[in-house]
C-alpha cells in the first residue's frame, strides 16, 4: 500500500472506497437476504423435527364380534349387536381421553370395514378389541410412513399394557421392499420440486428476472409446461420400473409429476413477476424451507407441531407426497384434495405471472412516452 493511503496509491481507491465498490447496497441486502433464508431453513426444519409428538392420528375402533355371533337367532343377533356398539363406544371414549389427545378415534362396525377405511385413507389405523380374551389387534399401514406405524404401536403398547392386555400388530398396506421407511414417495416429490423451480430461474434469469412482455411469460409457461412432462414421466419411471422403489400406477405418477413439476416452477415465475431475481429466494423459501419440512415426508401430518401440520397439506410438497403415496399404496384412494390443491397453486400462479408481464410491459410502455416527452421539450 502507498504511504498516500489508497490501495494503489490513489485515496480515492482506500479500503473502504474498495469495500463500497465491491459491495453494493444491493449486495449487501441480497446478503442479509440470503442470511435470513440460510435461518429459517435451520428453524424450520429443526423445529418440525426435533420433537415429533402424536396428535389426534386418526384410529378406527371395533369390537370384534364372537365366532358363534353368526349361527344366533334375530333376536340374539340384535342384543348382541347392541353389545358390540356399547363395548365399541366405551373404547373410543377411553382412547379419546387419553392425555395429549394422541389419537383421534372412531367407530366402524367391523374388522372389515375398518380395514376398508385404512385403504380409503380415512383413518391411520384400527384398533380391534377381542372381547372373548387379552389379545387384541392393531392394524397398521406403513405404507403411509413408517414412522405413524411406529407411533400407533408405541401408544397402544401404553394403552393395553396399562390394561394388562396384549396385542397383534398387523401392517394391512406394508411398504414396498424397496421403499425404505416409506419415504421414497416423499423423495420423488422434493426431485420434482427441485427440477419445477431450478428450471424456472432458468428459464427467467436466462434473459433477465422479469418478463419483458406478455408474449416472452406465455413462451415461458409453455416451456414449463413442456419441461414438467418430460420430468413428470422420467421421475416415475426411475422411481418405478428402475428402481423398483415405488408401487402403483406409472401414468398417475407421471400426471402427479407433471402437474407437480408445473406448479412450482410457475410459482417461481410468478414470484419473479412480482420481485425479480429476489422472488428466486422467496420461491425457496415457500417450497424447501416451508414445503419441505412440512410435507410429512419423515413424519407425517400427525407428528409435526400445529404450524407444520396445518401448512403442509396446503404446499406443493405436502399435497405432492400425500398423492404420491396414495398412488403406490391405496390405489389413489384421497388423492383428489391434493390434486386440487397442485392445479389450484398451478393456475393462480400462472394468472399471476402473465398478469405481471401485463403490468410490467404498461409500466415500460409509460416510461418510453415520458421520456419521449422529455426529448421533445429538450
Amino acid at each position: 500500500m502507498s504511504p498516500r493511503g489508497g490501495l494503489d496509491g490513489d485515496p480515492k481507491t482506500g479500503f473502504l472506497h474498495e469495500v463500497k465498490d465491491a459491495v453494493s447496497m444491493r449486495t449487501a441486502l441480497l446478503v442479509l437476504g440470503v442470511l435470513a433464508v440460510q435461518l429459517a431453513f435451520i428453524a424450520s426444519y429443526i423445529g418440525a423435527f426435533h420433537k415429533p409428538k402424536p396428535h389426534e392420528i386418526p384410529i378406527a375402533v371395533a369390537v370384534a364380534a364372537p365366532a358363534a355371533a353368526a349361527a344366533a337367532d334375530p333376536a340374539q343377533a340384535a342384543a348382541l349387536k347392541k353389545q358390540l356398539e356399547a363395548a365399541t363406544d366405551q373404547a373410543v371414549e377411553r382412547l379419546k381421553a387419553l392425555p395429549g389427545k394422541p389419537l383421534k378415534p372412531s367407530a366402524s362396525t367391523s374388522e372389515a370395514n375398518a380395514i376398508a377405511r385404512i385403504e380409503d385413507r380415512g383413518v391411520d389405523g384400527a384398533l380391534i378389541v377381542n372381547p372373548a380374551g387379552t389379545e387384541d389387534k392393531l392394524l397398521v399401514a406403513s405404507g403411509a410412513g413408517a414412522s405413524l406405524s411406529q407411533a400407533l404401536t408405541e401408544i397402544m403398547a401404553k394403552v393395553e399394557g396399562a390394561e394388562k392386555r396384549t396385542f397383534k400388530v398387523v401392517d394391512v398396506v406394508p411398504e414396498a421392499d424397496g421403499d425404505a421407511r416409506g419415504l421414497s414417495a416423499f423423495y420423488l416429490v422434493v426431485g420434482w420440486c427441485v427440477g419445477g423451480y431450478l428450471c424456472a430461474s432458468a428459464l427467467a434469469i436466462s434473459a433477465g428476472a422479469k418478463p419483458a412482455n406478455p408474449a416472452r411469460a406465455v413462451i415461458r409457461l409453455a416451456a414449463m409446461a413442456a419441461y414438467a412432462v418430460v420430468a413428470g414421466l422420467l421421475g416415475a419411471v426411475i422411481a418405478g420400473p428402475i428402481l423398483n422403489a415405488l408401487p402403483g400406477s406409472i401414468m398417475a405418477f407421471w400426471g402427479l409429476g407433471s402437474l407437480l413439476v408445473f406448479a412450482v416452477g410457475a410459482i417461481t415465475l410468478a414470484f419473479q413477476g412480482l420481485a425479480g431475481i429476489v422472488g428466486i429466494g422467496l420461491a425457496i423459501l415457500l417450497v424447501v424451507v416451508l414445503g419441505n419440512p412440512s410435507a410429512g415426508g419423515a413424519y407425517p401430518y400427525p407428528l409435526l407441531p400445529g404450524f407444520w401440520r396445518h401448512l403442509g397439506p396446503i404446499l406443493p410438497p405436502g399435497a405432492g407426497t400425500f398423492a404420491a403415496r396414495s398412488i403406490a399404496y391405496f390405489k389413489g384412494n384421497g388423492a383428489g384434495g391434493a390434486f386440487l390443491t397442485l392445479a389450484a397453486w398451478a393456475v393462480g400462479a400462472a394468472a399471476v405471472a402473465l398478469v405481471m408481464s401485463l403490468v410490467r410491459q404498461d409500466k415500460k410502455e409509460l416510461e418510453d412516452l415520458e421520456t419521449a416527452a422529455e426529448e421533445q421539450r429538450s
